[in-house]
Protein backbone atom coordinates (compact mmCIF):
# COMPACT_ATOMS: atom_id res chain seq x y z
CA UNK A 1 0.00 0.00 0.00
CA UNK A 2 0.90 3.48 -0.49
CA UNK A 3 0.25 6.30 1.39
CA UNK A 4 -1.23 9.35 -0.88
CA UNK A 5 -2.65 12.41 -0.04
CA UNK A 6 -3.92 10.65 3.28
CA UNK A 7 -5.55 7.60 2.05
CA UNK A 8 -3.90 4.20 1.95
CA UNK A 9 -3.81 3.21 -2.01
CA UNK A 10 -3.95 -0.71 -2.84
CA UNK A 11 -1.14 -1.50 -5.38
CA UNK A 12 -2.27 -4.50 -7.34
CA UNK A 13 -0.94 -6.25 -10.56
CA UNK A 14 -3.88 -7.57 -12.62
CA UNK A 15 -3.66 -8.38 -16.03
CA UNK A 16 -4.38 -5.05 -17.51
CA UNK A 17 -2.89 -3.03 -15.09
CA UNK A 18 0.60 -5.50 -16.56
CA UNK A 19 -0.77 -4.89 -19.90
CA UNK A 20 -0.76 -1.44 -19.81
CA UNK A 21 2.31 -1.02 -17.85
CA UNK A 22 4.41 -3.03 -20.11
CA UNK A 23 3.03 -1.09 -23.21
CA UNK A 24 4.90 1.95 -21.56
CA UNK A 25 7.65 0.19 -19.86
CA UNK A 26 8.93 -2.50 -22.13
CA UNK A 27 8.80 -6.30 -21.24
CA UNK A 28 7.93 -7.04 -17.46
CA UNK A 29 11.30 -9.51 -17.19
CA UNK A 30 13.57 -6.56 -18.20
CA UNK A 31 12.12 -4.40 -15.92
CA UNK A 32 12.29 -6.90 -12.60
CA UNK A 33 15.92 -7.10 -14.36
CA UNK A 34 16.80 -3.56 -14.14
CA UNK A 35 15.24 -3.14 -10.53
CA UNK A 36 17.25 -5.96 -9.34
CA UNK A 37 20.79 -4.54 -10.78
CA UNK A 38 19.30 -1.15 -9.00
CA UNK A 39 19.20 0.47 -12.46
CA UNK A 40 14.88 1.19 -12.31
CA UNK A 41 14.13 4.58 -13.05
CA UNK A 42 11.56 6.75 -10.35
CA UNK A 43 10.24 7.23 -13.12
CA UNK A 44 9.59 3.37 -13.75
CA UNK A 45 8.70 2.88 -10.70
CA UNK A 46 5.93 5.75 -10.53
CA UNK A 47 4.68 4.24 -13.90
CA UNK A 48 4.74 0.70 -12.78
CA UNK A 49 2.34 1.88 -9.54
CA UNK A 50 0.14 4.02 -11.57
CA UNK A 51 -0.78 1.44 -13.66
CA UNK A 52 -1.63 -0.87 -10.82
CA UNK A 53 -3.22 0.76 -8.30
CA UNK A 54 -6.33 -0.93 -7.64
CA UNK A 55 -8.10 2.10 -7.74
CA UNK A 56 -7.60 6.22 -8.20
CA UNK A 57 -8.52 8.56 -5.64
CA UNK A 58 -11.07 10.97 -7.97
CA UNK A 59 -9.01 13.86 -9.30
CA UNK A 60 -5.25 12.45 -8.75
CA UNK A 61 -3.32 13.35 -12.02
CA UNK A 62 -0.40 10.79 -12.54
CA UNK A 63 1.82 13.82 -12.06
CA UNK A 64 0.56 14.21 -8.58
CA UNK A 65 1.15 10.75 -8.01
CA UNK A 66 4.18 11.14 -8.63
CA UNK A 67 5.42 14.07 -6.84
CA UNK A 68 3.31 12.34 -3.79
CA UNK A 69 5.39 8.83 -4.14
CA UNK A 70 8.68 11.42 -4.34
CA UNK A 71 7.13 12.79 -1.13
CA UNK A 72 6.97 9.50 0.70
CA UNK A 73 10.88 8.51 -0.03
CA UNK A 74 12.39 6.08 -1.79
CA UNK A 75 12.53 3.89 1.75
CA UNK A 76 8.59 4.05 1.73
CA UNK A 77 8.16 3.14 -2.01
CA UNK A 78 11.00 0.49 -2.23
CA UNK A 79 9.17 -2.25 -0.27
CA UNK A 80 6.00 -1.73 -2.16
CA UNK A 81 8.14 -2.23 -5.39
CA UNK A 82 9.20 -5.41 -3.97
CA UNK A 83 6.34 -6.59 -3.11
CA UNK A 84 4.97 -5.80 -6.18
CA UNK A 85 7.41 -7.31 -8.60
CA UNK A 86 7.02 -10.30 -5.81
CA UNK A 87 3.48 -10.47 -7.26
CA UNK A 88 3.95 -10.35 -10.67
CA UNK A 89 6.61 -13.06 -10.83
CA UNK A 90 4.60 -15.42 -8.16
CA UNK A 91 1.50 -15.02 -10.87
CA UNK A 92 -0.57 -13.77 -8.25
Amino acid sequence: MLRVRGAELVVRPSFAALVAAEGELGPLFALVERAAAGKLALSEMVALFWHCLRERPEGLSRAEFGEAVTACGLGHATPVLKGLLEQILAGR
